[in-house]
């Protein structure tokens, strides 16, 4: 009897060591809370009351990094938020360097994401957003390294402006579509001139040129019958033909 619940307990015993790691998983054994090593993907045994384990996934990993208020470099307020996707390198220093890898980047990144903002001007942050991005990657990769993280990329997603900054940005916007529509109707106004100047030119030279264009300006215009056409005679001849019909 006695040996049949031995045998039972060290059945169970041996089951409860059996763990199973995933391919996209690893595992970081310690023997009396001491690393012994990593557990690859697998069936794996771990010594129960005398060893633990923990999982850690190796897969890439996607945090949004919460809104931020940010100052910026000429003292503008914007709030800005960002995704950054990184994953676990070394399992072993993700467990032991640090206690909670996955906020300890969420932080990292929101400090490092506050204090590149305030070094840059609005302008370069509305325009150059990729550049920004990839500086924050850079600086969360390198302070990450401790930890066996490697940081893929950075993104931010939204910079949101103060409303009265949003009005003002809007003015300038239209301000520089107006002069550009200015522009480029001064432009068209030089080659029309240009053009006409052109073709005064060439009907000048040339005898009943001008009187030619006028006839096919007329024909033009009598081909719609909506357009009513004043011929505007000389008052001599009126006076002339005046006295013709008084004999």
């Amino acid at each position: 009897m006695w040996g049949i619940v031995v045998l039972v307990v060290v059945i169970l015993f041996i089951l409860s060591g059996l763990k199973v790691v995933n391919e996209f998983e690893r595992g970081v054994k310690f023997t009396l809370g001491r690393f012994a090593g990593i557990m690859n993907p697998g069936l794996r045994i771990v010594v129960p009351i005398f060893q633990s384990w923990q999982r850690v996934d190796m897969r890439v990993k996607a945090v949004d990094v919460p809104d931020q208020d940010c100052m910026t470099k000429d003292n503008i307020s914007v709030n800005v938020n960002a995704v950054i996707y990184y994953k676990v390198g070394e399992a072993e220093k993700a467990i032991i360097k640090v206690e909670n890898y996955n906020y300890a980047i969420s932080q990292l990144a929101q400090t490092t994401m506050r204090n590149i903002v305030g070094e840059v001007e609005l302008d370069e942050l509305l325009s150059q957003r990729d550049k920004i991005s990839d500086r924050i990657q850079l600086i969360v990769d390198k302070a990450s390294d401790p930890w066996g993280i490697k940081v893929d990329s950075v993104d931010l997603k939204d910079v949101v402006l103060p409303v009265d900054m949003k009005r003002v940005i809007g003015k300038q916007a239209e301000a520089e579509r107006e002069k550009r529509s200015v522009i480029i109707k001064a432009e068209g106004e030089v080659i029309a001139a240009t053009n006409i100047a052109k073709a005064a030119s060439v009907l000048s030279r040339y005898d009943g040129a001008l009187h030619l264009r006028t006839l096919q300006t007329i024909n033009d215009l009598s081909s719609d019958q909506s357009n009513t056409v004043i011929f505007a005679v000389p008052l001599e001849i009126l006076r002339a033909v005046e006295r013709l019909g008084r004999k």
